[in-house]
């Protein structure tokens, strides 16, 4: 099957970007796959520390296998915003297709150090690993916003330097990055999230010359994403829409029926809840 560094790279060329998804549970991959899968479309799933943890590092490992087996689909698996090189190793070891250092809270030095240090260990047990790189501090958690999460500013000395990009990416060998170009994690409740910077991912794309990585994709507007995409974005991150629609479908199941003990018949809004967004935008990222 096609690794997912060409999946990428044809998006790339064609102008075009791989969703990326994250999960926490069986029903919100349902939904993720379902629609990629209507779709004929390749397909990352996400799962952050805290989400690999609960879901289990191993078993998320063994229900995405048993997805791309059963109809030899293009379906990765992503280990999202790992912020040691102890957890990088870990997953590695566990045979994920691509694995996030994220370092954007460190020093540039450190980060350099200590991503080129997970990206050497990688490549020693798996040359195909994709490993990615961050630079610029854009929050951690998922989640509704009233505000900027703290210690996330969008001013011009927080916005990637594209020569510093391209020293980061030279300096360490990973395969993608992902800059902070105006993008945060979460939404805000109330309205869009801050335009992003275009004409940066431009010159970011050109310096760095791996494939660029979208992170905190949740509230951007449409016309934003198109514009980035075009820009030189390659793959984009949703997770906190997943999350609010996975939310309010259950709210509504069990206020609907509240005598409805079966999980499977609680949770299937949700699964179409998560199927609606993720094809969504799926259809967006694509020109679909």
């Amino acid at each position: 099957m096609t690794g997912l560094l060409e999946y990428i790279n044809e998006a790339d060329k064609n102008g075009k970007a791989i969703g990326h998804f994250n999960t926490s549970n069986s029903e919100a991959l349902s939904g993720i796959f379902n629609a990629a899968r209507k779709l004929g479309l390749p397909i990352i799933i996400g799962v952050s520390e805290g989400e690999r943890d609960f879901y289990g590092i191993k078993q998320i490992k063994a229900v995405v296998d048993s997805l791309r087996q059963e109809d030899n689909y293009p379906i990765f698996l992503n280990a999202d915003h790992t912020y040691s090189y102890e957890r990088v190793k870990e997953v590695v070891d566990a045979g994920y297709d691509a694995v996030i250092f994220d370092g954007s809270g460190l020093s540039l030095e450190e980060n350099i150090k200590e991503t080129k240090k997970c990206v050497e260990y990688a490549k020693s047990v798996n040359p195909n690993i994709l490993v990615e790189g961050e630079l610029g501090y854009i929050g951690k958690s998922s989640k509704i916003l009233d505000e900027l999460p703290e210690g996330v500013s969008l001013g011009e000395e927080s916005i990637v330097n594209p020569e510093i990009a391209k020293k980061f990416v030279e300096e360490t060998g990973v395969d993608l990055f992902a800059p902070a170009v105006g993008n945060i994690h979460g939404m805000f409740r109330h309205s869009a999230n801050p335009a992003l910077h275009i004409e940066r991912i431009k010159e970011i794309r050109k310096s760095a010359g791996v494939p660029l990585v979208l992170h905190g994709g949740s509230g951007i507007t449409d016309d934003d994403f198109k514009k980035a995409i075009k820009a030189g974005i390659s793959v984009i991150h949703i997770n906190t829409e997943i999350r609010v629609a996975f939310r309010d479908a259950l709210k509504i199941s069990l206020q609907n029926n509240p005598d409805e003990v079966a999980p499977y018949k609680i949770m299937a809004g949700s699964v179409l809840a998560v199927e609606k967004k993720v094809s969504e935008r799926l259809k967006l990222f694509n020109d679909y």
